[in-house]
């Protein structure tokens, strides 16, 4: 056991120390706070102001285009030749032209600055709201008032109730992103760091060390220490990531907070205004989105994701250096990289299939299957998975890191030994049980 925890922290201690692993580890949140902070301080930045001149020949919609902070409507009684003929010595932007009569009614845009689909749809729902009016008015003498008065609005509420009585809310919408980001980051995982065993043994395979090295541990040690020791390298990295984004965040929402919510409730109002929604009540809307997160379980969601998150890499990590010390060169693992591979690739391809159906089949019997379940069980976990499951799950994941490991390390003691052979299935088949 000493020999494996000096293998842990030489292979750590040598991780950590490299330029690489301090490169990435501080680009890896400004970038990740970059992707989130970024697109919203840009929102609050772009805001060209756009005036439209509105040439209605129906007269239908006069005073019925509702200025914005960046979007301003003028109606001229013009003909739209004369309009167009001094259109670029004009202060408008666009030129709107509607003809037509009721449900006749076209209309079309002239630009000289392009437009955003916010403003188009404002357009649109404007004109399809008129022309609504106007049919509702004629055809069964009913007002737009009237209608909305007897309008009803409906939000099914979703809400588990378990054996005991018990109830919860459930959102399906922050389940799905919760257990597919959950996921995402897994396969990410156990790729990376997968890979980086895989080549650390074909690293000191090439260069003989192996053979210093073995002459004082047992391969069966060399192999644990080296995948436990590069795991602890992830988990430190992504602790380290987690917390510095944190932090970066926090900071930037500090600096920009007053402009960011005042763009993105603006911008929220507008979209849904023009989408037909009426007024928004975004204070609400952040209420229930708040008691959602509430509801979730985030200690279980957090011990679960740590336990999966070690427990897959930790599984495939022993058969990624099982391929290592089988080859002599990175180019020669392709051929025993695709079986491995296929089942977290088909994981993940999958797991877009259980969101829609987190309780059937499909998801159950891959949430249980060891080589499946890292991924398919952290999609499942956010909606609600019964406890015997789950524990079922994670006995099972252990017993396939033991089955892995004992089958990865009878390839690697007589593989990692071994130079200048091509090796293939059957040649492996028989390493396994090699005696001594």
């Amino acid at each position: 056991m000493n020999k494996i925890s000096l293998i842990i922290k030489r292979e750590y201690l040598t991780r950590v120390k490299k330029k690489s692993f301090v490169i990435m580890t501080i680009l890896g949140p400004l970038l990740m706070a970059a992707l989130m902070i970024v697109p919203i301080w840009l929102s609050t930045q772009d805001q060209d102001f756009q005036i439209i001149e509105v040439i209605d020949e129906t007269g239908l919609f006069i005073n019925q285009f509702e200025n914005t902070k960046t979007l301003r409507f003028e109606h001229q009684f013009v003909n739209i030749e004369a309009a167009k003929d001094s259109f670029y010595n004009s202060k408008y932007t666009s030129i709107l032209y509607i003809t037509g009569i009721g449900k006749q009614s076209t209309a079309k845009m002239y630009y000289k600055k392009q437009p955003g689909l916010n403003t188009i749809s404002k357009i649109e729902s404007t004109i399809e709201d008129g022309i609504r009016n106007i049919e509702l008015k004629e055809q069964f003498n009913i007002s737009k008032e009237q209608l909305e008065q007897i309008n009803p609005i409906v939000n099914v509420e979703t809400i588990f109730r378990n054996v005991d009585g018990g109830e919860e809310t459930k959102s399906s919408t922050i389940s799905s992103v919760l257990g597919f980001g959950g996921a995402i980051i897994i396969y990410m995982f156990i790729f990376l760091y997968g890979v980086q065993v895989m080549r650390g043994v074909i690293e000191e395979k090439t260069s003989r060390i192996v053979e210093i090295i073995i002459s004082s541990v047992k391969p069966f040690q060399l192999m644990l220490g080296k995948i436990v020791g590069i795991a602890l390298v992830g988990l430190t990295q992504f602790l380290l990531w987690i917390i510095l984004t944190g932090i970066i965040i926090s900071i930037a929402q500090v600096a920009l907070q007053q402009n960011i919510e005042v763009a993105d409730t603006a911008a929220i109002e507008e979209v849904m205004k023009a989408q037909g929604a009426g007024n928004v009540d975004t204070t609400n809307m952040g209420n229930q989105i708040q008691a959602v997160i509430d509801e979730i379980p985030i200690f279980t969601l957090l011990i679960s994701f740590l336990f999966y998150f070690l427990g897959g890499y930790l599984l495939y990590g022993a058969l990624f250096a099982a391929i290592g010390s089988a080859v002599d060169s990175e180019a020669d693992t392709q051929q025993f990289m695709m079986p491995i591979t296929i089942p977290l690739i088909f994981a993940f391809v999958v797991a877009q299939t259980v969101i829609q159906n987190p309780d059937g089949s499909l998801a159950f019997w891959l949430s249980l299957f060891p080589l499946t379940s890292p991924i398919i069980m952290m999609v499942r976990i956010p909606f609600g998975v019964e406890t015997w499951e789950l524990l079922l799950s994670m006995f099972l994941l252990v017993l396939g890191f033991i089955g892995t490991t004992w089958v990865a390390g009878r390839i690697y003691r007589t593989g990692i030994l071994m130079y200048g052979k091509k090796v293939n299935y059957k040649e492996l088949w028989k390493w396994l049980f090699y005696k001594g």
